[in-house]
């Protein structure tokens, strides 16, 4: 079964990682969290959810995983800041690995600089960063753009987001 790599850290929005997870667990996917450190635990914006890390980023290889997996809050807005995750996120998209990003995910994507000329989505406050990236930008549920990238906006779109995603797993 397809192993997931979840870039994620601290102030995530909690449903966007454990409902998604739990679903792509529940079908017999690996989901591997990934962070500057394995062990460490971060927590969710809602003060919901904690998740324990897997392996820090200097201990993975993007050849090592099948798709890559991008939960919002404010946790993608943090990791572009560190190149690691930058160039750890453009490797699935330069590969045309699978990539779901939801809410403020897609920022990963924008620093990146692998968006232009893709269909996306993403929450309301990131939609002009998004048209500046070069994206073509729909707000809608989910927006799939060809068979590698599942994009949506906000936690009332989990159900369309994970649906999608799924399809693009082997």
């Amino acid at each position: 079964m397809p192993k997931i790599a979840t870039v994620i850290t601290d102030m995530f929005e909690d449903v966007e990682y454990t409902s998604p997870a739990r679903e792509f667990e529940g079908v017999g996917h690996k989901v591997v969290t990934i962070e500057k450190e394995a062990g460490k635990t971060v927590k969710g914006k809602q003060g919901d959810a904690t998740v324990t890390i897997d392996y820090g980023i200097d201990d993975v290889s993007p050849e090592d995983f099948d798709a890559l997996f991008i939960p919002g809050g404010f946790s993608p807005d943090i990791l572009r800041a560190d190149d690691r995750f930058v160039k750890f996120a453009k490797h699935f998209m330069d590969e045309k690995k699978p990539v779901f990003a939801i809410c403020h995910g897609p920022q990963l994507l924008i620093t990146a600089k692998a968006l232009e000329g893709r269909d996306v989505t993403g929450y309301q406050s990131i939609l002009v960063d998004l048209e500046y990236a070069g994206a073509k930008v729909h707000d809608e549920r989910v927006v799939v753009c060809g068979d590698q990238l599942v994009t949506s906006r906000q936690p009332d779109d989990i159900p369309a987001f994970i649906e999608e995603s799924l399809q693009l797993l082997p």
